[in-house]
């Protein structure tokens, strides 16, 4: 198949959103099928040098081709900027390629726009990677919002409990299929000895969905005191309250230090003995189910997680490689846990990731999907 595929590595130009993306494309493309990647949300992009909203797309843009080039793609995307403008392949290019496209994909909205080159491929997408802040926006939207959404074939979403009794997020008359962040496991597998430092990449608060709320400083404030209670060293690569933070006994270094580029999250990730991950109130409070695209390449690596239940228990493996808390106590239990027996969590960790994240097998069943 030839597909479209939309996503936001200019708007957001971070190692992990970077890896959300470029992981589908890669994964794509091992099944034999042709990608393109197009951005065009109608927004500015984020230049992280001068810390400012940009209208100049040439950050975001030198961005997307560093990132994809590696991989073979640096010849295999577009960013349209707010202004209309193409970059990197030509809106003729674009248009002829959608002309016989046989899937268009819109990853976190990845466009906002249904040009008539989208709408006219046979077959469309959107992943929701923001569960409950994308069924709670769309239940108070605006109709143009809510259309934006009737005009998919099929909806999905990272949150397992969206749209089941397990849940009270409303659904409306939309159907959300669920489904993994594909990982391309080859990617990830490292030989890299590690640091003794229990590890995560986290933003305090997000701007986006101001009016929903439930951000991760709510549920983090709850396991505050987590060093008081262990030997266990942390780093939290972060955008938030350093000081606050080193106060209860965390290390920190600013996110966007470990999250310039694809390769210096990974070889973050890489130098990590485990993650120790918090989420979102809102997944937590709402049990969505949801769970994190950056914990799957810490199991991929080999590097086993200790994550805050969100509901995502129901649905995979837990307490050996992977492990889930929901207070301080069951988090300093899971620490100890993972210390007692490290070699065995990292051998369980990889096993998960292959059996519920390989992108071989997550794309396949995506697939099937779309094509009914």
């Amino acid at each position: 198949m030839k597909i479209l595929f939309a996503g936001i590595i200019a708007r957001y130009p971070f190692g992990g959103v970077t890896w959300c993306s470029l992981m589908y494309l890669l994964g794509l493309r091992a099944l034999g099928h042709e990608v393109f990647y197009i951005e065009d949300t109608g927004e500015c992009v984020y230049d992280p040098v001068l810390n400012t909203v940009s209208t100049d797309p040439v950050y975001g843009t030198t961005y997307i081709h560093n990132a994809l080039a590696p991989f073979g793609l640096g010849d295999r995307w577009a960013f349209v900027n707010y202004d209309g403008t193409y970059h990197g392949q030509s809106a003729e290019t674009v248009r002829a390629f959608c002309k016989d496209a046989d899937l268009f994909i819109n990853l976190s909205g990845g466009s906002w726009f249904w040009r008539d080159e989208y709408q006219k491929i046979p077959r469309s997408a959107f992943i929701d990677s923001d569960p409950a802040f994308t069924q709670l926006a769309i239940a108070k939207a605006e109709p143009w919002y809510v259309k934006f959404f009737e005009q998919f074939d099929h909806l999905f979403t990272f949150g397992a409990n969206i749209g089941t009794p397990a849940s009270a997020i409303p659904v409306g008359h939309f159907r959300w299929h669920h489904t993994w962040q594909p990982v391309t496991l080859g990617d990830w597998r490292t030989t890299v000895p590690f640091r003794d430092r229990f590890t995560t990449v986290m933003t305090w608060q997000i701007e986006s969905f101001a009016d929903v709320g439930g951000n991760k400083d709510i549920e983090f404030l709850r396991v505050i005191d987590l060093p008081s209670r262990t030997q266990q060293p942390f780093e939290l690569a972060i955008n938030g309250p350093q000081s606050l933070l080193r106060q209860h006994g965390w290390s920190t270094v600013e996110a966007m230090q470990v999250s310039r580029s694809p390769e210096h999250y990974r070889q973050f990730i890489h130098s990590s003995k485990a993650e120790f991950g918090v989420a979102k109130h809102t997944y937590v409070a709402n049990h969505t189910g949801w769970f994190s695209d950056r914990t799957e390449c810490y199991l991929a690596a080999g590097r086993p997680a200790l994550v805050q239940d969100t509901g995502w228990t129901k649905h995979l493996p837990h307490g050996e490689g992977l492990l889930a808390f929901s207070n301080l106590d069951e988090a300093v239990a899971g620490i100890d846990a993972l210390n007692a027996n490290y070699a065995r969590h990292a051998q369980r960790a990889t096993e998960i990731a292959r059996e519920h994240f390989d992108a071989d097998r997550v794309l396949t069943a995506l697939l099937d999907i779309c094509a009914r």
